[in-house]
Order: C-alpha cells, then structure tokens, then sequence
C-alpha cells in the first residue's frame, strides 16, 4: 500500500524538472543502497540522522556531525552525507525559527537578524559576528536540541516500514 502512494507521488513528479532531479539524486540513490544490501533499519536511521544533523543551527558542522554519526551507529556514510546535503537548504530556512525559539525559551527579546545580515557579518568580521551570535546561537542549539530528535525518531519509524516495501525481492 505504501508503494503505491510513493508510486503515485514519484510518477507524478517524474513529468517535472524537479522531479526528475529528484528521482536521480535522491531516490534512486536510496533504492541503490537497498539493493546494495543495506538495511531498511540502517537507511531509515542515515535518513533521519543525516535530516536531523543537516538541520543543526551552527553553519559548517553538519558534514563532521553527520560522519561521527554514521561512524558511532555504522551507517553508511554516503547516505546520511546525500540526506546531509539535501538538508542544506532546510537547515538555512530553519536557521532563524530556531533562533527565535531559543529567544523564547530564555525569555530573551528578538534580536535583529536574517541570514544576509548574519552571513554579510561572517564575510566582513568572522570573530566579531561569533562574539556577537554565539549566546544567540547556543540558544538556538537548545531549541534544536528540544525539537530535533522528536521529529527525527518519528521519521525513522515512517520510514522503516516504507523502505522494507522498497526492498528488493531476492531471485533463487
């Protein structure tokens, strides 16, 4: 049943440019390391590890934590680096909300910001914007310390049932 849906949704996509990138890099890939023989359990977890450590609010960290990770729970390391790559444009759109969240957990007033004022800071004085952001972005960490891996445990549990209906039938 869950084939059918994913079927549905990728044929769907097929017809468009950016479903056709889609099912080159990101899904058949996923399918290729099925039949290569990895676990639908381990892809699951490199899927949902490489999306929740691809999210993590401090820019540049995400390829060195997305590696410890796969090392710590022997995952392959070219999946959760493909979902950590993919997750590179999620993890700037949530940059700012986890910001804000970490401001609202510590009761802290808005600060000024969007990402061409933090990165135009960064550019122009690297060790004055971490002086400036880094209580703001350990605020951050926490907001993502708090939502990240709920989000993370309950994508792995969709995904293992999705991705044992992927598996390849094996031929005698």
């Amino acid at each position: 049943m869950a084939v059918k849906k994913i079927d549905k949704i990728v044929m769907g996509l097929k017809d468009r440019q950016i479903g056709k990138f889609l099912d080159r890099a990101l899904l058949s890939p996923l399918l290729d390391f099925l039949k290569q023989g990895v676990s639908p359990k381990k892809l699951a977890l490199s899927v949902a590890l490489g999306l929740m450590l691809g999210t993590f609010p401090v820019l540049g960290s995400t390829t060195l934590l997305c590696t410890a990770a796969a090392i710590a729970f022997r995952l392959n390391i070219p999946a959760i680096q493909m979902i950590n790559f993919f997750s590179y444009p999620l993890q700037l759109l949530l940059f700012i909300p986890f910001i804000r969240a970490g401001e609202f957990l510590f009761n802290q007033p808005p600060i000024s910001l969007n990402l061409v004022k933090i990165f135009t800071m960064i550019q122009t004085d690297i060790l004055g914007a971490i002086s400036l952001l880094w209580l703001t972005n350990v605020r951050a960490i926490v907001a993502w310390v708090l939502i990240a891996p709920l989000i993370s445990i309950a994508l792995y549990y969709v995904l293992v049932p999705v991705f044992r209906q992927l598996v390849p039938e094996k031929t005698t």
